[in-house]
């Protein structure tokens, strides 16, 4: 999925069977708005269907607000597509960007500017509508197609991104979770007689030092395989000041 395909083709013309031999893998979904969509030339929809389609994207037609929503990666990256500039209209532009910017998280604005006069147009107009740097981030491209595949590119980028954080947070999770069973069984198997096999039970059965120190005798039988001998040097460990405070000889 990194390296994308790039360029149209029809892929039923290629492989006739296409059609029923589509990977069961999806990179993402893309939601395409519907007005944006009868907007456009149909050889440029047949050109972003095929270029999905070929990197494993499906493709929805639905009124939403931007022109595009991807979902990759638990993330949802929006984006502003305008292919053809107006350089005698250009308010409507960043406007809406401005009002869209302020209800998603990720919104790109990709313009469409094949002419220098059209580029300083928009340089001039970005000034002067006060935009914020990178709120949103604008993408400047020489030809629609390039700018599709920028935006595929920048969907998936970010859901890469996204994936990678919640492994690496889900990773750190982990090991805070080792470390505290870890703490918690070092502490238990401090009390005379308790062994590792009763401190993962009482882990299992209560789960935290509060709860054990807090658990009855008949709790402790009830809910762990513990001995009634150990279950009492548990709680006495927990209770009586003499018990935990007199020195061990083991």
């Amino acid at each position: 999925m990194a390296n994308f395909k790039s360029g149209y083709a029809d892929p039923v013309l290629e492989n006739p069977c296409s059609k029923v031999t589509k990977s069961s893998v999806s990179a993402g979904v893309c939601m395409m708005n519907t007005i944006w969509r009868d907007q456009q030339h149909p050889s440029f929809i047949n050109f972003i269907s095929s270029f999905l389609a070929a990197n494993s994207f499906r493709l929805n037609f639905v009124p939403i607000a931007p022109d595009f929503i991807f979902n990759c990666g638990g993330l949802s990256v929006a984006f502003i597509f305008v292919t053809k500039w107006d350089c005698g209209n250009v308010e409507t532009i960043f406007s809406r960007a401005k009002k869209l910017n302020a209800q998603f998280a990720h919104l790109y604005v990709t313009l469409n500017l094949p002419t220098r006069d059209q580029n300083d147009s928009f340089l001039c107009s970005y000034f002067k509508y006060e935009m914020q740097l990178g709120r949103p981030t604008f993408v400047p491209v020489q030809d629609i197609e390039m700018g599709f595949e920028k935006i595929v590119k920048i969907a998936h980028s970010c859901g890469v991104s996204k994936q990678q954080e919640v492994k690496t947070k889900l990773k750190a999770e982990r090991n805070q979770s080792v470390q505290q069973l870890e703490n918690f069984i070092r502490v238990v198997t401090s009390i005379p007689g308790i062994d590792n096999h009763d401190a993962n039970a009482l882990n299992q059965a209560i789960g935290s030092i509060e709860g054990i120190a807090k658990a009855s005798k008949e709790y402790i039988l009830e809910t762990t395989d513990l001995s009634a001998d150990n279950a009492e040097t548990i709680v006495r460990f927990f209770r009586d000041s003499k018990f935990y405070l007199c020195p061990k000889i083991i």
